[in-house]
């Protein structure tokens, strides 16, 4: 059984302790040939010493006095053939953003880089991860965002109503991952005029009538089911009606909360404005990580990470490239 307070202890330790101690944190929690794929710009790292040189260090040297503030931080063994024993976590990496991350202007003031990660666990170490840190979200906390539409409310990611998010003691994970899978599966066919699927809202609905969405930036966060289409869903069907999803390489339960990741999930054509960048008819895929609480059977939060980044860079918009061009 592994030791997942112990796992948590380790990945806070690897932004805090102090430098000279960091490549003794690293050997115990991190595989020497781990494989960390991370959302664009920094993309895919092999082997630990690419993973503290290329993404823990330039963390702890933007963000003066990081920590790692978790809102979600559940287990369990996946549900899908890819197998193994998985961690997914949203959190935030919380400092004084004094130096430039990942082509990311600093502005020397507070800053919540917050992120989606899924860990794979092998004798208590990290073999595979996935993250998804929102850069983007960076941007716009330095004043600097070069998107030119938004949609939803953009806000801190709270944790859930519940303040037990992290390695939950209560509920059912099979069963909360089941009420997921079955939405997901309905989610896929919508009525183009309304953007409705079936079986997602009313008595027999998967989602609870005062679902809370909290989204990535670009997007934002909304509230109840016609929030979620006014600011979201619509857009995103109309830019994207083909689009495919549930490519998932992990589905996990824990208590009452459960996560999805696929790396790609997505499949789609760019086929209408999107975000302000015109329609390209380009195919594209999208990394996606979703977290969910439920409760007596329906979806109450979900905390959605997307790697907007690559997805932007696939339309054409080099979004870092215009960060790095605004006063």
């Amino acid at each position: 059984m592994e030791n997942h307070a112990h796992i948590l202890a380790q990945l806070q330790a690897l932004v805090s302790v102090p430098d000279d101690e960091l490549e003794a944190i690293a050997n115990v929690i991190l595989a020497e040939d781990v494989v960390f794929d991370v959302a664009h710009p920094v993309n895919q790292l092999v082997g630990r010493q690419a993973v503290l040189d290329s993404f823990y260090r330039p963390l702890r040297a933007a963000l003066h006095a990081t920590r790692r503030r978790d809102e979600l931080f559940i287990k369990g063994d996946n549900r899908r053939d890819f197998g193994g024993h998985w961690i997914a976590s949203v959190t935030h990496y919380v400092g004084n953003f004094h130096a430039p991350l990942h082509g990311v202007r600093p502005h020397n003031s507070l800053a919540f880089l917050r992120s989606g990660e899924f860990y794979q666990i092998e004798k208590g170490q990290i073999t595979l991860a996935r993250l998804i840190p929102d850069f983007i979200d960076l941007m716009r906390q330095a004043r600097r965002l070069p998107i030119k539409e938004m949609l939803g409310t953009e806000m801190l990611f709270p944790g859930p109503a519940t303040h037990d998010g992290v390695l939950p003691q209560e509920g059912d994970g099979s069963l909360s991952l089941d009420v997921v899978e079955g939405m997901l599966g309905d989610l896929h066919v919508f009525d183009p005029d309304s953007f409705e699927s079936k079986s997602q809202t009313g008595d027999d609905g998967y989602w609870h009538d005062d679902m809370l969405w909290y989204g990535p930036c670009g997007i934002g966060s909304n509230y109840r089911w016609d929030g979620f289409v006014k600011d979201h869903r619509e857009s995103f069907l109309r830019a994207f009606p083909d689009r495919k999803g549930g490519n998932h390489y992990c589905r996990i339960g824990d208590g009452n909360f459960a996560a999805v990741s696929g790396w790609p999930s997505m499949t789609m054509t760019h086929k209408g404005d999107y975000l302000g960048v015109a329609a390209t008819n380009k195919a594209l895929t999208l990394r996606v990580m979703d977290f969910y609480r439920v409760a007596d059977k329906k979806i109450m939060e979900n905390w959605v990470l997307l790697d907007y980044g690559q997805l932007f860079e696939q339309m054409g918009f080099d979004i870092f490239a215009a960060h790095a061009k605004m006063k």
